[in-house]
């Protein structure tokens, strides 16, 4: 049988995450908890349920998973979606014609799209600010605003949000609190614990971990937000299936391995590239003189695999992203491959032009999701592609490779 929710909680979280399903089939005592396909259940008799009674309402594989995701960050509900965008739109599903959100200003291009494009025309508006500037935060509040979603660090400028005193504020106005936790994961940062309403992943990203699942997570603390969320989750029907509920807890398992590899590949490379006389900048909160760098180390554990750095030279993005062999230029972030992205027009294609070159995003920016490769192969690959890309620059001319 299951050890219960007290006994996981003394657990640390290493052991937490190695022991996802692994004592919640007590027929079999199967580790790898099964993958229950079917979409139907027998009733015993009229009246009677075995608590599962059609997959989309409840499944027993996203069951475990979703009650993992809970535990892991402190809530007291699990929702599993079909993508981070699907459980995006549950979660804004809360809100009604003439609500307004209050967003982090540097803000991952999907998020701004589904905000922009779709809930817009549904009378749901959006103003993006500085989520950690509380004269910001007072100055664009309004009666209607309801909620505001932080992203912390922020995809890609890695912007930090004290999460602690800025939950602390949305509390006393009366708004939701809710944190794209997708970077730093339950492992590294648990925002629930600092005072957040709702906790949500690209579950796609870190949590899956291998580039082979399309999932997204939300979190909720309390009954009644628990029950709305379960009631919208249930009625949009943006759900987990089975097989990739079960391909999340296996990756969730090694989970802490590998974002303590992800931290320490990354913040080697972000420092081998911070001293590159082609580097301008780079943006990384584990970085000393990184702005957010006493935030992070306070309410965090530890630093995401991800980071962006800004070259000095425009010119120098296509060469770089084509001479690469073993970073792939690719989107996503979070596996354990190593994946380098071009915002501007990949990601963050969809924020106009003049929003993103006001926080940054502009055409010098890469972002880079580094892997769990070895940290020295990763830095020579990098160094040959800006080498290359040097020497094509100052000839004028593409260099062919044998």
């Amino acid at each position: 049988m299951s050890n219960s929710k007290e006994e996981n909680q003394r657990l640390r979280i290493e052991s937490r995450l190695a022991q996802i399903g692994s004592q919640e089939e007590p027929v079999t005592g199967a580790v790898s908890f099964p993958i229950y396909q079917s979409t139907a259940f027998r009733h015993p008799k009229l009246g009677q349920s075995t608590g599962f009674d059609y997959a989309r309402t409840k499944s027993p594989t996203r069951k475990v998973l979703e009650d993992a995701i809970a535990e892991l960050e402190s809530g007291d509900a699990g929702f599993a979606c079909s993508s981070g965008m699907a459980a995006l739109q549950t979660i804004f599903a809360l809100f009604s014609q003439g609500d307004h959100l209050i967003v982090s200003l540097d803000l991952y291009g999907g998020t701004y799209r589904l905000l922009e494009r779709i809930m817009s025309r549904f009378g749901v508006t959006a103003t993006y600010v500085d989520t950690n500037n509380l004269d910001e935060l007072e100055a664009h509040i309004k009666p209607n605003t309801k909620a505001i979603l932080i992203e912390t660090p922020t995809n890609p400028l890695m912007m930090i949000t004290d999460l602690e005193l800025v939950c602390s504020w949305a509390k006393k106005k009366g708004i939701l609190s809710i944190v794209d936790n997708t970077l730093l994961t339950p492992f590294f940062q648990r925002p629930i614990e600092l005072g957040a309403d709702i906790v949500i992943h690209s579950a796609t990203k870190y949590l899956g971990g291998h580039n082979d699942v399309l999932a997204g997570l939300i979190v909720t603390k309390g009954k009644e937000l628990s029950e709305q969320m379960a009631f919208l989750h249930n009625s949009i029907g943006a759900v987990l299936n089975p097989q990739d509920s079960w391909l999340l807890m296996r990756g969730m398992k090694t989970l802490a391995i590998r974002m303590e590899r992800h931290q320490a590949n990354a913040l080697a490379v972000a420092s081998f590239l911070k001293s590159h006389p082609q580097v301008e900048a780079v943006y990384y909160p584990a970085l000393p003189d990184h702005p957010g760098h006493d935030i992070q180390n306070k309410q965090s554990s530890g630093n995401s695999g991800i980071f962006s750095f800004k070259l000095k030279d425009a010119r120098y993005v296509e060469p770089i992203l084509r001479h690469i062999k073993l970073i792939a230029f690719a989107e996503s972030l979070g596996g354990v491959e190593s994946l380098m992205t071009y915002p501007a027009v990949q990601t963050h294609a969809d924020i106009p032009e003049e929003i993103r070159r006001r926080i940054g995003v502009d055409d010098k920016l890469l972002r880079y999701s580094v892997g769990i490769e070895h940290v020295d192969d990763l830095i020579a690959d990098l160094s040959r592609a800006i080498d290359l890309a040097r020497q094509e620059i100052e000839e004028n001319q593409p260099l062919t490779l044998g």
